[in-house]
């Protein structure tokens, strides 16, 4: 195994050169990369219109081509669609990543080129077993199997056949012919839309493999691996599958789902590798496991512009270049890419942890926030302290979402919390007075709000009945591949569905 694995870690260490290379030198991976995105965009409609062709500078990008957002885009999808060439990026999209995000009900169709594919999505998947080969070169996990839990896709009624759904469909769809040696369930199983019915057949495919990786999002993944234990009656994972050693996962925080993980797979030699792999591009990949962050990879077709949030709501926010970002600071992501997408706003908040090399870490969603009283709590100030109220309590969560309580003739502002507990806490009143000093601590305008309750008075819990954001999410047809639940809003559309089907299960 140590000598094939050397071969392995030899037809890697090239690529290994190239990213430490660019972590050396990031901002001239970022320039090389800008100006082959514009040089190869330059005779499209797009390209023409904002005359790629004369951009010197990031400065001139910048002046002449607007920030967008996905409506200011859809114009343009819906031609492609429809089978229009030349639009945005050369040549023709067959490709659309279904998306709705956590943040519009209503879903977005994001363009895939063939270059995106290759020179983004499937590179970034080749570096995370480049990166993970490094770390561990005595690793056993190529000669098992990667069980991967994606979405499903169909074809759309457009006169040029294209095809849209989830992302992690399309990259299965799109995968050669061999992929299903080194990959379970295979493709007509894998693409299965409900989700109900296709972890059933993954469970029956995959139980006799040698299962050595597991990749996905971590909810879902739980869904899984559980009915995989009530299945076999197994008590725990690595009973099934004893060579399992890592988990590469991205979507959302793992660390509320950490100690459950731990749980069903009770071994301190497992690996969990965090990705930042979206619809719109693969961005950052752990590449150090003693850290919690993301490495930013620079050299794939994606270029790169930051919107400090406190700017994010004026009219035209200034972007930043990565030469001019600071730690600790929290960006709005914009991306430029080979798959037609110009200053987009993908809806992601990051900041950076590191600027040598530049890591960041995902801190939540530019429209997923509660600010209904001036308190500006984020995702991030959300997943901290819910950690520390679970540390200080014993608890366990599951799932959980977070809203307003407007203030009315005779009642103050709260917050109110909807929380599936995996173990809930003895006392859920101490649990609440934890969680409320943990979002003090780390938010100064929230503390402010609640001083002496003049403004906020303290936050209100409701214990979710088991099982109540599986079904949520699957009355809104969001079970399985890359949706998420919605963490944290401003007003009280996912609180008052939550409770009014809380009354009905």
């Amino acid at each position: 195994m140590t000598f094939i694995n050397s071969i392995i870690n030899w037809i890697n260490f090239k690529r290994i050169y190239q990213i430490d290379l660019f972590k050396k030198h990031p901002h001239d991976a970022q320039l090389e990369v800008f100006f082959d995105l514009l040089h190869e965009a330059r005779d499209t409609e797009f390209g023409k219109e904002y005359d790629f062709k004369g951009i010197r500078s990031e400065k001139e990008f910048k002046e002449r081509v607007p920030i967008r957002q996905y409506e200011d885009f859809a114009p343009y999808v819906e031609r492609l669609r429809q089978g229009e060439k030349n639009l945005l990026w050369p040549g023709d999209i067959k490709w659309f990543a279904k998306s709705s995000g956590t943040t519009n009900d209503k879903s977005k169709f994001i363009p895939v080129s063939k270059q995106s594919l290759e020179d983004v999505h499937f590179r970034g998947a080749k570096d995370v077993f480049a990166l993970y080969l490094k770390n561990n070169p005595d690793s056993g996990v190529l000669f098992g199997k990667t069980l991967t839990l994606g979405g499903s896709h169909r074809v759309n009624n457009f006169s040029n056949k294209s095809y849209y759904g989830d992302l992690s469909a399309i990259l299965i769809e799109n995968t050669p012919f061999w992929s299903d040696f080194i990959r379970i369930p295979p493709t007509e199983i894998a693409l299965i839309e409900e989700f109900d019915e296709k972890v059933e057949k993954i469970i029956q495919e995959s139980l006799d493999e040698n299962v050595t990786s597991l990749a996905g999002v971590p909810s879902w993944y739980l869904v899984l691996l559980k009915r995989v234990l009530e299945h076999t009656g197994k008590s725990n994972i690595l009973e099934v599958w004893p060579n399992l050693e890592v988990f590469i996962h991205g979507g959302i925080n793992f660390d509320p789902y950490r100690e459950q993980y731990q749980s069903i797979i009770p071994s301190t030699s497992m690996n969990y590798m965090e990705t930042y792999n979206a619809s719109e591009g693969f961005f950052a990949i752990q590449d150090d496991p003693e850290r919690n962050d993301m490495l930013l990879m620079l050299d794939y077709g994606v270029y790169y512009e930051f919107i400090p949030m406190e700017h994010f709501h004026e009219d035209h926010p200034k972007a930043l270049s990565l030469d001019e970002v600071e730690l600790g600071i929290n960006y709005a992501l914009v991306i430029s890419t080979n798959g037609g997408l110009w200053r987009y706003i993908i809806g992601d908040t990051i900041q950076f942890t590191s600027k040598k090399p530049f890591r960041i870490k995902i801190t939540g969603r530019t429209k997923q926030f509660i600010n209904a009283f001036g308190e500006e709590i984020i995702v991030d100030n959300a997943e901290q302290a819910l950690n520390i109220a679970t540390e200080r309590t014993g608890a366990n969560i599951k799932e959980y979402t977070a809203g307003p309580i407007f203030m009315g003739t005779d009642k103050k502002g709260a917050h109110e919390w909807i929380i599936e507990f995996e173990r809930e806490p003895e006392d859920k009143e101490y649990f609440m007075e934890v969680l409320d000093d943990a979002l003090k601590t780390l938010n100064s305008d929230y503390e402010a709000k609640r001083h002496k309750n003049l403004t906020l008075e303290k936050p209100h819990l409701l214990v979710a009945k088991p099982d109540l954001f599986y079904e949520w999410m699957k009355q809104r047809g969001k079970v399985g591949g890359q949706n998420k639940i919605p963490r944290l809003a401003n007003n009280r559309k996912y609180l008052d569905e939550l409770i009014e089907l809380q009354k009905t299960i």
